[in-house]
């Protein structure tokens, strides 16, 4: 008779020294979010209500969005191209972590976000952040444990800033899990969870004590889901993902034709002055990162027509590909879920007897997987969204017939090259 094999399981006097390290980045990597996020903020109310006040112009006029995103886009074209380390990669080419930086590229990189976040950009701090707290928490690992594989370093930077955006280690825990199923098994994964689900906790906890992140949209409750909401789940889901490819099709297009002009100062201010225009088109909901403005669709449930909805979402898809294609840093997640819940709307508008909290959370599901082929935090995401329990069986059948759309087919991110991944 075959015997079954279990993984080895690592001794404790293994993983407790683990601990002190994840609780020290876990708390950084939360406290870096925190002094981030509360910049950009500060920021963004001078530039957006201080100084349009001091001037006599509207601070949402179609003239200030586009003098303030072409300004945007100037400083960090000036970062990019005279800064140390030049603000790091392509951002097109990054996504939810990657090897750790150099040590000098993280002020550009930060400053850069910075600057984006509170200027309008239609990007999300969650690329910069995880890719700051990588390059720190690896630089400091290897000059005080060099004896320690740096790949242990790099999972506690992920996981602490994970659980720092999101204010749980449950994203964190499914990022992680993710990664380790395509390598070979090191021992059980709880072990190997040990220190990642320790930063990620230490992260939440840090910016649940100083700010109060929340994905909760105020939807209401799905108390008992039927046929019907299942239905609508499928349908919705899958038509979101292919509203997710068409974008991520577009993508490296796109993303050459900001590459031929080659120079920063060139790339940057044109793409600025593209998102300022977009900005007076859409209006102000579809600039920045889009977590408050997904919040004040979704509580004007009712008011917008589908025909206002869609275009909300299809321009805030465009200056996503914009921000993305002409080198602003930021990451990908934040407007994506404004665009699925602007879709969901969307659909729900037109088919009023599709529940909201159906329709937002499975155009969440959609565009996430097709833009970030993330399968557990395109769920996670869309769950939290909707925030009630029932909703989650919906979620884990209406992702399976938009994966089949999605699987093998680009997604919002290119190789050092400038092709798609897939």
């Amino acid at each position: 008779m075959a015997t079954e094999t279990h993984a080895p399981e690592a001794p404790a006097r293994l993983l407790l020294p683990q601990i002190l390290p994840a609780l020290v980045v876990g708390v950084g990597s939360g406290l870096l979010f925190l002094g981030i996020s509360e910049l950009a903020d500060q920021l963004q109310h001078v530039l957006w209500n201080d100084l349009p006040d001091a001037l006599g112009v509207g601070n949402y006029s179609a003239l200030w969005m586009i003098v303030m995103l072409t300004a945007t886009g100037v400083a960090v074209g000036l970062i990019v191209w005279k800064v140390p380390g030049h603000a790091g990669h392509d951002p097109a080419t990054e996504g939810l972590g990657g090897p750790p930086l150099p040590l000098v590229v993280v002020p550009g990189l930060l400053l850069a976000s910075t600057l984006g976040l509170a200027g309008g950009v239609s990007l999300g701090p969650e690329s910069p952040t995880i890719g700051a707290a990588i390059a720190l928490t690896y630089w400091a690992g290897h000059r005080f444990r060099p004896d320690v594989p740096g790949a242990f370093w790099v999972s506690l930077g992920i996981a602490g800033t994970l659980g720092a955006l999101f204010g749980t280690p449950v994203a964190a825990a499914l990022v992680i899990s993710e990664a380790l199923a395509s390598r070979p098994s090191r021992g059980s994964l709880w072990d190997q969870l040990f220190a990642p689900l320790l930063a990620a906790g230490a992260g939440a906890m840090t910016t649940q004590l100083g700010s109060n992140p929340s994905f909760d949209m105020g939807l209401p409750p799905l108390e008992h889901p039927g046929y019907e909401d299942l239905l609508a789940a499928l349908v919705l889901a899958t038509l979101a993902a292919v509203f997710g490819l068409l974008a991520c099709y577009l993508f490296p297009h796109l993303h050459r034709a900001f590459t031929r002009l080659g120079h920063p100062m060139l790339v940057l201010p044109l793409g600025g002055l593209l998102l300022g225009l977009l900005g007076a088109l859409g209006g102000h909901l579809t600039l920045f990162k889009g977590l408050t403005e997904t919040k004040e669709i979704v509580q004007s449930i009712g008011s917008l027509g589908s025909g206002e909805l869609a275009k909300l979402a299809v321009v805030k898809f465009v200056a996503l590909l914009v921000a993305s294609a002409c080198g602003f840093r930021g990451g990908r997640v934040f407007p994506a879920v404004f665009v699925g819940a602007a879709f969901g709307l969307c659909a729900q508008a037109l088919v009023p007897e599709i529940d909201p909290t159906v329709a937002v959370s499975a155009g969440v599901l959609g565009v996430l997987l097709a833009t970030t082929r993330q399968g557990w935090v395109s769920l996670f995401v869309a769950a939290v969204v909707a925030a009630s329990p029932a909703m989650l069986s919906l979620l884990c059948l209406a992702s399976l017939p938009a994966w089949l759309v999605v699987t093998g087919r680009p997604f919002l991110q290119l190789d050092e090259h400038g092709k798609a991944l897939r």
